[in-house]
């Protein structure tokens, strides 16, 4: 399990460097941009949020990233997508926090 992760997160770090686009502009430093929503495929249903990396080292988030490397694969085009509706999205992260 600590091999994928690292592979996770390196994906991830790629993902965030090879994508500066004006879309990612605004995302602070220290921060991702991921997308939720019900049907997290279609674009016009997803919602941006802008979250911090420690995420990234919080097993509830990893568990959501581990999701959605099985629906939408490692190389996700345009943000990382995470299989989820908004309410759950905002619960994981009101735990987090």
């Amino acid at each position: 399990m600590g091999f994928r992760l690292k592979e996770m997160v390196f994906h991830a770090k790629h993902h965030l460097r090879s994508t500066r686009t004006p879309c990612t502009v605004d995302v602070p430093r220290g921060h991702f941009a991921i997308y939720v929503g019900d049907d997290a495929e279609e674009k016009n249903h997803e919602k941006r949020h802008v979250v911090p990396i420690s995420y990234l080292k919080h097993p509830l988030f990893q568990d959501l990233l581990y999701k959605a490397a099985d629906e939408f694969g490692f190389d996700q085009l345009g943000g990382i997508r995470l299989p989820c509706s908004e309410e759950e999205f905002t619960s994981l992260t009101s735990r987090i926090n």
